[in-house]
C-alpha cells in the first residue's frame, strides 16, 4: 500500500452512552456507503454489529464489533464500542489502537453518565473527535441545549458546522454553514439546495459566529478574517481539520440516524477531518530499556499490537492493529512479551462476525489473524529480527465477584478450562479460587458484566453451572499508620542462614495509589536490598489485616536497617519487607473501603418522591436532580453493593417507567474506622 492509499484510511471508533443510537449510526454508515442493502435495526436484531446472541436478546451492545466500508476514495474501518459502563474496558481496548472517533450524543438528554466517561477515555489515549447530535425527531430534542451540555460537561469548544431545518418530527434536513446549502432527506432521497427563506437570518449570524469562533483558535484563520471579513472554504476545512486533531475544537454536526437523515454529511467529515494513520505520530515502544519509534510505513519493520481476542467454534481470531511495517500470511511473528514465536496462517478483514482472506496486512490495518495460540490482549507482535514492547491496554480493577461452581463434580476441570478462555478473551474478568473455601471466584466489573460472561460460559460449553450472589470489592487503607517499627528476619536451621534488619515507616497516601521511598544513609542498606524491601512490601498489600482485602493508599518509607556479611540476601529482605509491612499494618488504624458508583436515574416527575426515598434508604447521597418537561433525572453517589437488585425495584416503584445508568466514582469508606490488631 502507498502513501497515498494509507492517506485515505481512517480507523474509528463510535463512542457513546448506552441508547444514544451509536449502532444505528454505524448501522446506517454501512447502508449508505453500499456495504450492506439493508438497514438492519436494534429493536429487531438485525444488525450487523450486534451479532452475538445477547446483544440481540438485550438490544445492547456488549462486545465491540469491526466492521469495513468505503466512501469515495476512503476506507473506513468502524469499530462500534460498547455503551453500558460494565463494559468499559472493551471501549478502552478499543480506542488504544483506533485514530479517531465520532462521539454520538442524544439531542434530548445531550451529555450522559457514560458519554462522559468514553469521552474521558478518549482524551487519555489522545484519540481525535468530531460529534454527532443524534435524535433530532424527538419530542424535546434540541440541538443548542445539547451542544451546551457537551461544552459544560466535556470542556470543548464546539463547532456547529450544521443547522437542523425543522423540530422534533418536523425535522427533515440541515443548513450546511460551511457551504450556506440546505440538505432534505425525504425517504431514501437526498436533495440539496438554497438555504430556506426563513432561516437566511440565522444561518448568517451562526455562520459568522462559527468564524468568529474558528478564527479565535486557529492562526491563519485568524489572519484571513481579519483581512477579508470571512473564511473561505478552503481555510474552513484546513482549519476544521487541524483543530480536530489538536483537540482544540469540536466538529459538531446533528441529523437522526433511524430516520437515515444526516449520515451523508457525517461521512464527508470523517473523511475531512479525523486523521489518517500517516497524521498520527510514529507508535513509541521499548526493548531493553531503549525507546523506539515506528513509523507507518509497510516497508518498516513489523510491528502490530493485539487488542481483542475471540475463540471461535472453528478456532481462536486475534484482532490486531499494524503500526508498522507488513504482516503476510504464513509469516512467523515473535511476541516480544511472551518471549516466544508464533505463526500468522490466515489474515482475515472484518465485518464483524463475517470475515474475507487476504494475503497480506499492511501499516495502518486493522485486522484478524488466524494461527498465534496463545498471544494475550495487550501482545506486541514483531517480525522475530526486529523486537520492540509497546504499551498495552490497562484493564480496569474488578468490583463485583460471584462464586461459580459446576453442577457436577466431574465437571470442574472443564469448568476452569472455559473460565480460563473467557479471561483470554476479557482481560477485566480475574478468576482465582477462595484458599479459605475452595470455591472459584469470577470477578468483573459489574454484575450485567459478569451475568453476560456467566451466560456465554453456559451457551459455549454446555455446562450447567450454579452462580452465587454477587459481593463487591472491598479494599483496606491507612487512616493513621505507624513509625519506626522494627522488623528482623533471622533464620538459621543448617547451612548458610537468613538475615534482615529493618525500620519502617508507613502513613496514609490520599490519592490511593502505593509509594515507596528509602531514606537509609552511609550504606547501611544496599540499593539491591531496598529493591528487595520495595518488592516485599507490595506483595503484602494482597491481603490486608481487616479481611484479607487488598490494601492502597499508603506511603511506606525504610527508615534504617542493618545487614549480615554472610546471611544477607535480597530473597531475606523481600521477606523482611513484605512480614515488616503486614506486622506495621496490624499495628495501624485502618479502613475498610467500598467501591461507590454515580447513579442517575430518570423518571417521571410524579415519582421522584419515591425514588428519592428510596435511594436514601440505600445509603444514597443525592448530588442533583433536575426536571425537564415532564421527566426527572436524580443523581446520586451510593455503594454498589446497594445496586444489586435495583433495576427490578426500581421498575417495579415505577410502573415500568424508570431507567437508570451507573458509572464508577471510586472508593468511599463502608463503616467507622477500624484498628487492625
Amino acid at each position: 500500500m502507498r502513501a497515498n492509499e494509507i492517506s485515505a484510511v481512517r480507523n474509528l471508533g463510535i463512542l457513546a452512552h448506552v441508547d444514544a443510537g451509536k449502532t444505528t449510526v454505524t448501522e446506517r454508515i454501512l447502508f449508505a456507503t453500499g456495504a450492506t442493502h439493508k438497514r438492519g435495526e436494534v429493536h429487531d436484531g438485525t444488525t450487523i454489529t450486534d451479532f452475538d446472541e445477547q446483544e440481540r436478546a438485550r438490544g445492547i451492545t456488549i462486545f465491540a464489533a469491526a466492521v469495513s466500508c468505503a466512501w469515495g476514495e476512503h476506507r473506513l474501518t468502524l469499530i462500534d464500542t460498547p455503551g453500558h459502563v460494565d463494559f468499559a474496558d472493551e471501549v478502552a481496548r478499543s480506542l488504544r489502537v483506533l485514530d479517531g472517533a465520532v462521539a454520538v450524543f442524544d439531542a434530548v438528554a445531550g451529555v450522559e453518565p457514560q458519554s462522559e466517561s468514553v469521552w474521558r477515555q478518549a482524551d487519555r489515549h489522545g484519540v481525535p473527535r468530531i460529534a454527532f447530535v443524534n435524535k433530532l425527531d424527538r419530542v424535546g430534542a434540541d440541538l443548542d441545549a445539547a451542544v451546551e451540555s457537551i461544552r459544560r460537561r466535556l470542556h470543548p469548544v464546539p463547532l456547529v458546522v450544521q443547522v437542523p431545518i425543522g423540530r422534533e418530527a418536523e425535522f427533515t434536513g440541515v443548513v450546511d454553514l460551511l457551504r450556506m446549502r440546505s440538505v432534505l432527506w425525504h425517504n431514501d432521497a437526498i436533495t440539496e439546495g438554497p438555504v430556506p427563506h426563513d432561516m437566511v437570518d440565522e444561518a448568517n449570524l451562526r455562520r459568522k459566529a462559527l468564524e468568529e469562533a474558528v478564527a479565535e483558535l486557529h492562526p491563519q484563520a485568524l489572519d484571513e478574517f481579519v483581512a477579508e471579513g470571512a473564511l473561505s472554504a478552503q481555510t474552513f476545512n484546513v482549519a476544521l481539520r487541524d483543530l480536530t486533531h489538536t483537540g482544540e475544537g469540536l466538529v459538531v454536526l446533528c441529523g437522526s440516524a433511524y430516520r437515515n437523515r444526516g449520515i451523508e454529511p457525517l461521512l464527508d467529515a470523517i473523511a475531512a477531518y479525523l486523521p489518517s494513520p500517516l497524521d498520527v505520530p510514529p507508535v513509541r515502544g521499548t526493548y531493553d530499556g531503549v525507546e523506539q519509534q515506528r513509523p507507518t510505513d509497510p516497508a518498516a519493520p513489523t510491528t502490530a499490537l493485539v487488542f481483542k481476542v475471540v475463540t471461535t467454534p472453528t478456532g481462536r481470531l486475534t484482532y490486531l492493529r499494524v503500526y508498522a511495517g507488513t504482516v503476510r500470511k504464513g509469516m512467523e511473528v515473535r511476541d516480544v512479551g511472551a518471549r516466544r514465536n508464533e505463526r500468522v496462517s490466515r489474515i482475515l478483514r472484518v465485518q464483524a462476525d463475517q470475515h474475507t482472506e487476504v494475503d497480506s496486512a499492511v501499516a495502518g490495518d486493522i485486522v484478524a489473524v488466524v494461527g498465534p495460540k496463545a498471544a494475550r490482549v495487550g501482545a506486541t507482535l514483531c517480525g522475530p529480527g526486529d523486537p520492540v514492547l509497546l504499551e498495552p491496554p490497562v484493564s480496569a480493577d474488578p468490583v463485583v465477584s460471584v462464586a461459580v461452581e459446576a453442577a457436577r463434580a466431574g465437571d470442574n476441570a472443564k469448568l476452569t478450562s472455559a473460565l480460563a478462555h473467557l479471561a483470554d478473551e476479557d482481560p477485566s474478568l480475574v478468576v482465582r479460587t477462595d484458599t479459605e473455601t475452595g470455591q472459584i471466584v469470577l470477578s468483573g466489573l459489574g454484575e450485567l458484566h459478569l451475568e453476560v460472561a456467566v451466560q456465554k460460559l453456559r451457551r459455549t460449553t454446555g455446562l450447567v453451572v450454579s452462580v452465587g450472589r454477587p459481593q463487591v470489592a472491598y479494599r483496606e487503607t491507612v487512616v493513621r499508620g505507624v513509625q519506626g517499627l522494627v522488623y528482623r528476619h533471622v533464620k538459621q536451621d543448617g547451612g548458610s542462614g537468613q538475615f534482615a534488619h529493618v525500620v519502617l515507616d508507613v502513613a496514609p497516601l490520599a490519592d490511593g495509589h502505593f509509594e515507596f521511598s528509602s531514606t537509609v544513609v552511609g550504606g547501611r542498606v544496599p540499593s539491591e536490598y531496598v529493591r528487595a524491601v520495595a518488592a516485599g512490601c507490595r506483595d503484602a498489600l494482597a491481603d490486608g489485616p481487616l479481611g484479607g482485602h487488598p490494601v492502597t493508599g499508603l506511603r511506606v518509607t525504610l527508615t534504617d536497617g542493618s545487614t549480615h556479611v554472610k546471611d544477607s540476601s535480597e530473597m531475606a529482605f523481600r521477606t523482611a519487607g513484605r512480614f515488616g509491612l503486614r506486622e506495621a499494618l496490624r499495628a495501624s488504624v485502618m479502613q475498610l473501603l467500598e467501591p461507590v458508583v454515580e447513579v442517575v436515574v430518570t423518571v417521571p416527575d410524579d415519582a421522584v418522591g419515591t425514588v428519592l426515598a428510596d435511594l436514601a434508604a440505600r445509603r444514597g447521597r443525592v448530588t442533583e436532580s433536575m426536571v425537564r418537561s415532564s421527566t426527572a433525572a436524580v443523581t446520586a453517589v451510593l455503594p454498589l453493593a446497594e445496586l444489586f437488585g435495583y433495576a427490578n425495584r426500581l421498575r417495579g416503584r415505577t410502573q415500568g417507567r424508570g431507567t437508570f445508568t451507573t458509572r464508577p466514582a471510586g472508593y468511599a469508606p463502608a463503616h467507622r474506622t477500624q484498628v487492625a490488631g
